[in-house]
């Protein structure tokens, strides 16, 4: 990996940004949240697509035209946000690098290289301090699974993790979404319906993630998350089974999780503990038997948890569902929050 960059001035108030897939979802999520939380921003470049040049997005009222993305782009820039793919990042993360970027990268590249800092802030930001130029950003099941594991893991250990997930269109971006969207009009007022972004009907239907499958038989977002779970936190033996699901749901993940400890753990115990987590809303109302549901969590920075109780079939075991934004928590929102964390890192 080349390594060859450079550090924030320490006297920086302000930073140049580049966001790299600006006009994807996550992309707009970024803008969205860069000016939402007020990050310091002294000049913001968006690229793109050679089809989406010379369009524009809006960041604090003015008009940001959309470049080409191109190897000499990254001069004068000092943090790079990619969420334009792994190919993408993969070309031209190195190259940021190179110019005196730092890089926060949303795809699935560098996640697992060990040299590169895998990061939830509210979970791991101490590894911040190793990084080389390169910081990656979890798959967004994973953030989603572990925001709410991670407090419980620090004071009781978890053994295992048998996960089913709900996996909203925003995972599968911009161009699923809209399709779910005219693939239920279409069937509702009964007319035919030809899908480009998705393999199988979807309005009103789920199915097994659509990753591509492995020879272990889980596909590679199942695998994504056995691994940079136990990256995070730092637990490379610990084991996790999971099942990801498509379901019919814009723009929130909600997870089943199973969860064996090795230390005895009451449904209380996770439930303050979970209270006092930052990042972290429990909801319950046990007397209307409601809980989180993707309307709840979508568009909301906070991951939700509830249904916390007793697995009556296993000793140290609770059984937790979990909501969160695929598009912010999950991805832009972490992102962010990662830029930030560096630009404390260098200013201190």
């Amino acid at each position: 990996m080349i390594v060859h960059y450079k550090l924030i001035d320490q006297t920086m108030t302000s930073f140049n940004i580049a966001i790299i897939g600006a006009t994807g979802a996550v992309g707009q999520e970024m803008m969205r949240v860069l000016e939402q939380r007020h990050f310091p921003v002294k000049e913001i470049r968006c690229f793109a697509s050679p089809q989406s040049a010379g369009k524009t997005l809006l960041f604090k009222g003015q008009h940001i035209v959309i470049e080409e993305l191109h190897e000499g782009c990254f001069q004068g820039i000092d943090i790079t946000l990619f969420s334009a793919g792994k190919k993408i990042s993969l070309t031209y993360a190195p190259l940021a690098v190179q110019a005196g970027c730092l890089v926060v990268d949303n795809s699935s590249a560098y996640r697992m290289d060990p040299g590169v800092p895998l990061i939830i802030p509210e979970i791991n930001s101490h590894a911040l301090h190793n990084h080389r130029g390169i910081v990656s950003s979890p798959n967004c099941t994973a953030t989603v699974m572990l925001m709410a594991l991670a407090p419980l893991h620090r004071q009781f250990k978890i053994r295992r993790i048998v996960a089913a997930t709900y996996q909203a269109a925003s995972g599968a971006g911009q161009r699923a979404m809209l399709e779910l969207q005219e693939e239920s009009r279409a069937i509702l007022e009964n007319r035919p319906f030809t899908r480009t972004a998705m393999p199988f009907p979807y309005a009103f239907n789920l199915f097994p993630h659509n990753a591509p499958m492995t020879a272990s038989c889980y596909n590679e977002e199942e695998l994504k998350v056995i691994e940079e779970a136990r990256k995070i936190l730092e637990e490379p033996e610990l084991r996790i089974a999971i099942t990801c699901v498509r379901v019919p749901v814009l723009r929130a993940h909600s997870e089943a999780l199973n969860v064996e400890f090795e230390n005895p753990i009451t449904a209380q115990q996770a439930k303050d503990i979970l209270q006092k987590s930052s990042g972290v809303t429990v909801l319950e109302d046990w007397d209307q038997n409601q809980f989180p549901m993707p309307i709840d969590a979508s568009g909301r920075d906070e991951i939700f948890v509830g249904r916390i109780r007793k697995d009556l079939s296993n000793p140290n075991t609770l059984d937790l569902w979990v909501v969160g934004d695929q598009l912010l928590k999950g991805a832009a929102l972490n992102t962010i929050q990662i830029a930030e964390k560096l630009c404390l890192q260098y200013q201190k």
